[in-house]
Parts: structure tokens; sequence; C-alpha cells
């Protein structure tokens, strides 16, 4: 396992974090798996065996069970690993228990830090933006945690572009602690995360993790042109998530995902997932399994190294459409384009049949 540096911290990260999303499966969260201890116990053992030492959760998870069975996995081995969990969801009827305000962070974090069995987070997320709370009341809130021991480090999950800058802007102007790392959705279906938020993170220094790259199980191999998705799993359970774009469009990244899997007698989740390892200013992934078999094929998937024109094929039949401002500026001024996004100016380009 390759080990990273999370955006401008010194805090190094396994490429692959073990997400906790099955782990419980209670409180309206059965369709995404019903792992219970034992089995989180062994999913433990073989993360940490393959060098996987870091493990993302969230009080959203099961509303709390999936920390509360982390905990129990890792009990007498917290130095050996990393943890992560989020708050931000609305968990009840308190009007206070949502968002991220002062009040609802220093109450969540206890009780994350309760049902852990820990007395600190590596990195504690805000899982989602919070437009009502002010930007300032948020980043002191997460200084003081990070200033008291209660974590070492803090990040921000399914932020804008724009969001995500004024986050790391007020926080570092005003002499606060600012964010070292994203969580963000990105697969090889679901590529928006190109147009802001992934070249943003690499030039704020906060590092891009990817959550769910399999697309919320839609990338799992059984589903397809011809294939509907079993009863048995998350997506033909009824999980409401993701929305997808074009049905058209995820059926061509599936049969380009099963003509590459093919090449290496590899499933169409490990190649989505080695893809979305080797992309441009990508950091960190969160990989799931419902079953200790799940976890044994998605951590060999490490292994997998694709070609370039296998990693053409799978990038040129979801490219973002260039939406301005990025057909002018690939049409106009791609010189002038930094690093972390010329990448993806360049397959605009493409896009519009502009030679170099």
């Amino acid at each position: 396992m390759d080990y990273i540096y999370l955006g401008n911290s010194g805090l190094r990260v396994p490429k692959y974090i073990l997400g906790t999303v099955p782990f419980s499966g209670t409180n309206g969260f059965d369709a995404a798996g019903n792992i219970d201890e034992k089995t989180a116990r062994r999913m433990v053992d073989m993360s940490l065996e393959a060098g996987i030492n870091m493990f993302d959760t969230a009080n959203l998870y099961s509303k709390g069970d999936a920390e509360r069975v982390l905990g129990s996995a890792i009990k007498g081995r917290r130095d050996e690993l990393l943890l992560t969990s989020k708050t931000g969801f609305p968990l009840g009827e308190n009007p206070n228990a949502r968002g991220a305000s002062r009040s609802n962070i220093l109450t969540s974090i206890d009780q994350s830090l309760e049902r852990l069995g820990t007395d600190y987070l590596d990195v504690y997320f805000v899982h989602l933006w919070d437009g009502q709370t002010p930007v300032e009341e948020t980043v002191e809130t997460m200084t003081s945690l990070v200033k008291s021991g209660k974590i070492r480090h803090w990040g921000v999950s399914n932020y804008s572009g724009w969001a995500l800058a004024r986050t790391f802007t007020v926080a570092e102007q005003s002499g606060f602690i600012p964010p070292i790392t994203q969580q963000i959705y990105y697969t090889p279906e679901a590529r928006e995360a190109e147009y802001e938020l992934l070249p943003a993170g690499s030039e704020l220094g906060i590092g891009s993790m990817i959550w769910s790259p399999l697309g919320e199980g839609l990338l799992n191999g059984k589903i397809g042109r011809n294939k509907q998705a079993p009863a048995n799993t998350r997506q033909g359970a009824g999980w409401p998530e993701p929305w997808v774009q074009n049905q058209e469009r995820l059926y061509k990244v599936i049969d380009a995902l099963e003509r590459v899997a093919a090449n290496h007698n590899a499933s169409v989740p490990q190649i989505a997932y080695a893809w979305v390892r080797d992309r441009p200013n990508v950091g960190p992934i969160v990989i799931a399994a419902r079953n200790e078999e799940q976890l044994k094929e998605n951590i060999a998937s490490f292994e997998i190294q694709l070609t370039q024109e296998e990693h053409d094929r799978i990038e040129s039949v979801a490219r973002p459409a260039p939406l301005y401002p990025n057909w002018h500026r690939a049409m106009n001024s791609f010189d002038m384009g930094s690093p972390s996004e010329k990448t993806y100016l360049a397959g605009y380009k493409q896009s519009m049949g502009i030679d170099d």
C-alpha cells in the first residue's frame, strides 16, 4: 500500500481507506449492508494486514451505530490506525443537531468519540455545506477542537468549489486552522468534480479524498444494459442515491469498464477503483465492502496497473461537457491554465475537436 500526505499537512495516509457505510445497517441503512462487530473486526484485520490503516465513518451512518461497530472492531489497537468521522446531517428533531454550527459540532464530536471509544479523531469532517452558519463560526470551532486535542485535523465534504475556497480563505486570513482535505463524490461516470473541486483542492493544498468510487453500487459489476440490480445490493434494495444524469452514459461507462476488466481478468469494481485511484488531483479513495470476499477483491485492485489506452478508453466515454467558462478557456487560454486543470482542459479541447 502506498502512503501519501493528506493535503498540505504532515499526515501520511494510505491511498486506500476503508469506509464503514455497510457497518451495522440499522436506522435506514439496511440497504447498504449489515456488518456486525465480529465481521467488522475481521475486516479491520484484513485492512491492516494490507497496509490500510485508516478507517472512515460518520455519525450519519446507521445514526451512530456504524461508529459503535467500528469502535468495537478497533478496541485495543487505536494507536495502530487513523480514524475519521463527520457531522452535519440532521439526525433528529433538535433544531440545533445539524449543520456546521458551534453547537452541533461540539455536541457531535463528544458523541462520536464516545461511540468510537477514543479520545481523539485524526480527521473530523463537516459532512455538508451549511450556508446558514457563518463560516467564521465553523472554522473557529474546528480550530478549537484541534487545539484541545479532540481532533488532529479537519476537513469538509460535499462542498462546492466556491464554498471550499471561502472556507479555506476565511480560516487562513483569520488566523484559524484551515481544512486539510475534502471528501467528494467522483467515479468514472460522475465527473463533475473535475470542473472545480479537484483543481481547487490541489491549488489550495486541500487533499481530495474520494467517497464511493463505485457510484454507491452502480459500478458493482452486477448492473448493465440488460442487468438489473439484484435485491441483495444497495441499488436493488431501494437506495435513493446517486442521481444519474444520463442512463445511456452510465451504460457506456460500464461497457468500457467491462472491456478493460476482461484484459486483466479482473472485475468491474476493481477497474473502477484503479481508474479513480490514478486520476489527476485524486488523493486517497474510500473503498467499502459488504463482506470479506468483496473486501479482499477490492484491496487486490491496488495491484492493477492500467495502460494509458485503457485509462483513455474509460475517460472518453463520460468526459464532462465543456461548460462555460471551460470551453472558452480551452479555446482561448489553454496555455495559461494551471497544472491542476490542464488535463481537464485538454479533454475539453478533444471534445470540441480543437487541434493543438
